[in-house]
This record gives C-alpha cells, structure tokens and sequence, in this order.
C-alpha cells in the first residue's frame, strides 16, 4: 500500500537494503568455495559450538530455501538451509555458528533475544495490520484510527531495532567460540567472520528502512511539523 511520495521518500532505505541484500549473497558465495581446513560441515560445527558451550537440548535440522537458517527458541530448535548443513566452507561454518549463537544465548537468558521473541506477533502481523488501520483513517478523516495504526507500525519498528544487538551479539559470539572450539583456525574466522558482517547490513538497512517509512506516517498524519495531508 505505498503511494508515490511514500515511495520516493523511502527511495534510500529501498536502495540500501538491496545494495545490503546483494553484498552478502556476494560474499556468501565468495567464501563457500572456501573449504574449512577442518572438514567440518556446518551442522557440526554447530552442534561443536553448543557441545563447547554444555548446551544440549537444542536440535539440528536441515531446512529448505537458501539462506533461510534460523534458531526457533520455542521448540530449541536450530535449522539448517541445505547450502549451510550439509557444507564445510567458511560461509557455511559462519552462519551456523551465528545461529548456535542465537541457541546459546537463549540458553543464556540474553534479554534483547527474548524482547525480539515477544515482539514477533508485531513484526509478523502489526506491520500489514498497522498499513490496513493507517489507509482506513486517511480515508475516514479519523486521526485516531491513524494514531492507532501508527502505534501499531512502531512496534515493527521496534522489533528491527531490538534485533540489531541480537544478530551482532550472536556474531561476536560465533567469532570467539569458532576459534576457541577449534572449528576454524584464526585466519578463516577472520573470513568467516566477513559473511556474517555482511549479513548483519541487511539489519542496519531493515531499521533505516522501517524508521523512514515511520517517519513519513508521522509527517503524512501531521504528528511531526507541518499539516496533515489528506
């Protein structure tokens, strides 16, 4: 439900999160024709990083689509894309460790993981509710229903935000313990650590992205300086 100004006004985020999107398939693939010296495929170093950390009620499982490796805390479940579990590349060995990292600090209590958990619901149906309840006010000249819809996109909003120290503290922790479980020597964590560099741009731009399109709500609804334009 986007109209042009809106469009315009979002051009950067839009630029950016592809500009992101197409830099970490690059160096995903770049560093997947790198093999660990190791021979490690990225279910095992991931089940190495959890075994290192005496976490052992989380399962490993393959999952289809590409890059669509994820830990689900509900079910301590951590899966797999089949280009990550099966494989013994650096990029592999990378994401794997990032996800077990997201397992280890669930097993942690980290409080930014279980903050993003309780925001999911938001994130997954606040953000096409909230574009619903916005166009119905504009359309009925009801500044509350727009407030209401605005309020409703900002804990989208905050959900991207919440997730940036998440996907960072998760990479911190796959650099050090990848290195420190013997998965990888230093000079391949300093690779590996490159994909999940690039991968976290993807989160900086969802957040510049979401904050712009939050920004021009506020400013279509007239909250933020100016009038509000019907």
């Amino acid at each position: 439900m986007y109209d042009f100004g809106q469009l315009l006004f979002m051009l950067p985020g839009l630029i950016l999160a592809g500009l992101a999107s197409l830099y970490t398939q690059m160096t995903f693939n770049k560093y997947s024709r790198q093999r660990s010296a190791s021979g490690h495929s990225g279910a095992e170093a991931a089940q190495m990083l959890l075994d290192a950390e005496g976490i052992a009620d989380v399962r490993i499982e393959s999952v289809g689509g590409f890059l669509s490796d994820h830990y689900d805390p509900s079910s301590r479940t951590l899966r797999l894309s089949p280009a990550v579990y099966q494989s013994d590349s650096l990029s592999a060995i990378g994401v794997a460790c990032h996800e077990a990292g997201h397992a280890i600090q669930h097993a942690r209590s980290y409080g930014p993981l279980a903050l993003r958990s309780f925001l999911v619901p938001a994130a997954q149906f606040g953000s096409p509710i909230s574009y619903v309840v916005i166009v119905a006010g504009f359309l009925l000249s009801s500044l509350a229903l727009v407030k209401i819809g605005i309020l409703i996109f900002s804990l989208a909003v905050l959900f991207t935000i919440v997730t940036l120290p998440v996907e960072w503290n998760a990479s911190a922790r796959a650099k050090v313990l990848m290195t420190s479980a013997g998965i990888v020597t230093r000079q391949e964590q300093e690779m590996a650590g490159k994909v999940l560099n690039a991968a976290f741009l993807t989160y900086v731009a969802a957040v510049i992205t979401s904050l712009l399109q939050l920004l021009y709500f506020l400013m279509r609804a007239g909250l933020l300086g100016g009038r509000r334009n019907d």
